[in-house]
């Protein structure tokens, strides 16, 4: 007999700052369940409050996936999370505990929900070549020499948008393979089914949160903290590196801006951010949505939740 409920994940999207945290601990106590982080950045080591990563204590009490695994130098792809995610899944079950995925990176849900090109073909050279080639000839030669090679990816990318076509075109000079061939290739389907959660709350509400956050964050020690990881011996162009809270105190840190300037940019950009991850996940119309407001606190949500969770678990048993 295979009973389906041992075989549905739950998953809980929303943006920055909206309280998945929050929602996803009393879900643990409620599903007996091990947390699968679903976020590009706190993947990474030493990465902490910039990330805002779940306190010690709680990371501690429950297990978490994805949180701490790299260094901040090694390069991940979304369809490598992907694959690992279904292989972390199935240990979770095996266990007789339920995966609760979390976290706000559409991307690794769609890698991990729909499947996804991997895309983890590096050259370091070539980049470099192509690199030059860019700064001498501009976009406009890259883009013929995509066309020529690989009119399918072509096609999807702006002419102008010259990281896009550097990397369709590295693809394909270290592997020989064109990017649009490996993107279309059919990626096994799991076998487990997902039922998807969205949290939300007011806009205004929302960005007076992340303003009050990130100033906390500042509290905490996040300069200290980008100070410690640059110390370590890692550039500071990392891709890693590269995301809301570092690079603007990277920015200070060379100078480049003022303290109040600073903390004002980190601000903005994570409003920004966590507008593109509410666009995105709006777009995927299998979420069901909570909205978080004085009415309708987390206690509540995580019970209906919970219920729903249940009550999908119990379909299709046989």
């Amino acid at each position: 007999m295979n009973w389906v409920k041992e075989k549905l994940v739950p998953i809980l999207a929303g943006s920055t700052g909206v309280g998945k945290t929050e929602l996803s601990i009393i879900l643990t106590d409620h599903l007996n369940s091990e947390i699968v982080s679903a976020d590009s950045r706190q993947i990474y080591k030493y990465m902490n409050i910039g990330t805002a990563k779940p306190p010690r204590p709680i990371l501690e009490k429950t297990q978490h996936h994805f949180i701490d695994m790299l260094e901040p130098d090694k390069r991940y792809s979304a369809g490598q999370y992907g694959l690992d995610a279904r292989n972390v899944i199935r240990d979770i079950f095996k266990k007789s505990r339920t995966p609760l995925v979390v976290g706000g990176s559409g991307l690794y849900i769609k890698a991990l929900t729909e499947g996804f090109f991997r895309g983890d073909v590096h050259d370091s050279p070539i980049r470099r070549k192509l690199m030059n080639k860019l700064q001498k000839e501009g976009t406009g030669a890259l883009f013929n020499d995509l066309m020529k090679i690989d009119p399918d990816s072509a096609v999807d990318i702006h002419p102008n948008n010259g990281k896009r076509i550097i990397r369709a075109l590295e693809v394909y000079l270290a592997s020989g393979e064109k990017l649009s061939e490996l993107q279309r290739r059919k990626v096994p389907q799991p076998d487990f089914r997902f039922i998807k959660f969205g949290l939300t709350m007011d806009r205004n509400k929302l960005y007076e949160r992340i303003n009050l956050r990130v100033d906390k964050m500042f509290e905490l020690g996040l300069i200290e903290e980008v100070k410690a990881i640059l110390e370590k011996g890692y550039p500071e162009n990392l891709n890693s590196l590269n995301s809301v809270g570092y690079k603007e105190v990277i920015q200070y840190l060379n100078g480049e801006s003022d303290l109040e300037t600073c903390v004002s940019e980190v601000k903005k950009n994570s409003r920004r951010y966590a507008k593109r991850q509410l666009t995105w996940f709006r777009a995927d119309a299998d979420i069901q949505w909570y909205t978080v407001d004085p009415e309708h606190p987390i206690s509540e949500i995580a019970s209906k939740i919970h219920g729903k969770y249940r009550e999908a678990s119990m379909q299709n048993v046989y």
